[in-house]
């Protein structure tokens, strides 16, 4: 452990890591609308749900982990 580690308190880190996921969670919607479109581009090709599949179960997954929440219910609140 460093020195400038050990200084910091976990509100600090908490702060810090929080400004992380929020840059994360802009960055991700950047990413999101260039994805869009390549799969545009290419509206046959199955690989562009199957990524979405993907990012959507991480992101439940995240959501669960957080909230505490039950992941059917959590998928019950995404069903349209």
């Amino acid at each position: 452990m460093t020195m400038n580690h050990a200084k910091r308190n976990a509100a600090q880190t908490y702060a810090d890591r929080r400004a992380d996921v929020n840059a994360l969670i802009g960055r991700l919607c950047d990413e999101l609308v260039k994805f869009d479109r390549r799969a545009d581009a290419a509206p046959k090709d199955w690989g562009f749900p199957g990524t979405l599949d993907y990012v959507r179960t991480t992101l439940i997954d995240l959501v669960e982990g957080l909230s505490g929440t039950d992941r059917a219910e959590i998928e019950r609140g995404l069903n349209r």
